[in-house]
Formats: structure tokens, sequence, C-alpha cells
């Protein structure tokens, strides 16, 4: 992993709208039980997150290998549940940038590139449609039994 400190930052939408982003960590894979546990705290504020965003890179030979490994990560701490879109950025990386459009729609995902504005649209309009167009959807609090 890159690190296990979180920072936080406050996110304004196009529509006057803002919402607190919180990046929490960095590729994860076989992670022994002991840093599994301190993992785990790092990402308790998931556990009240009404999205996910979970970032590979689509320029990486192994993106898929570890999508997976933070997947199964997330079924293992019991944090399936909160709602997720996949984003392979780095696009902009690939020698063939169709590559990483089939890549996040194999994933259900969205192919990005931060050189490349345009391409944040749909990430934008997904995650506008998700936490705000989609207000009957269930939140983190309301599926935890909590009032908001």
């Amino acid at each position: 992993f890159a690190t296990l400190d979180p920072f936080s930052k406050r996110l304004r939408f196009p529509r006057d709208r803002e919402i607190v982003l919180t990046d929490t960590v960095g590729f994860i894979r076989d992670l022994p039980p002991d840093l599994k546990t301190a993992f785990r705290a790092t990402l308790e504020e998931l556990e009240s997150a009404d999205l996910l965003l979970h970032v590979v890179d689509a320029s990486s030979a192994r993106a898929e290998e570890q999508l997976m490994a933070v997947e199964s990560l997330l079924r293992e701490l019991d944090l399936n549940w909160v709602p997720r879109i996949n984003v392979f950025n780095k696009t902009d990386r690939l020698s063939d940038v169709q590559h990483g459009h089939n890549l996040a729609q194999r994933f259900d995902g969205i192919a990005v590139s931060a050189l490349d504005r345009v391409s944040l649209h749909p990430l934008v309009e997904r995650v506008e449609s998700i936490i705000w167009e989609n207000a009957n959807l269930p939140t983190a609090n309301n599926l935890r039994g909590e009032e908001q």
C-alpha cells in the first residue's frame, strides 16, 4: 500500500453543491493480519460514506488484479455494501486508449485521465446521479438504521 494516512477536502460540483472527499489509501494487497487490523481502523470512514470512488491505475499491467484485491478486502471488511464507482485513471498513459475504456466497461466503471478534463465529465455526472438525483437510494447512514 502507498499510505494509510487519509486526507479530506471539500469539492464543489457544477450545480453549487459540495461534498467532502476523503482519500484513504493507495493500493493494498496481501496484508498480514496485524496490518489488516490497522487498515480496518483507517477504513472506518468508509462506513459512513455515501459513495466510494475506487480509483485504479489503468496503465498498470496489474490493474485487474489490483481492482480484485481491493474488492476482496472491501468484502472481507464488510464494506461491499457501500455504493461504488470504479474509476480507471491514467488512460493517457495507455498506448491503446480504447483498452482503458474496455476495462472500464467490463467493470461498470469510468475511464478518465487527469490530463484530459473532458474525460472527467462522465465521472462528475455519475457521482451527481448517485448522490443527488437518486435521492431515494439508501445512504450509508440509513442503511445502518440511523436518521440523517
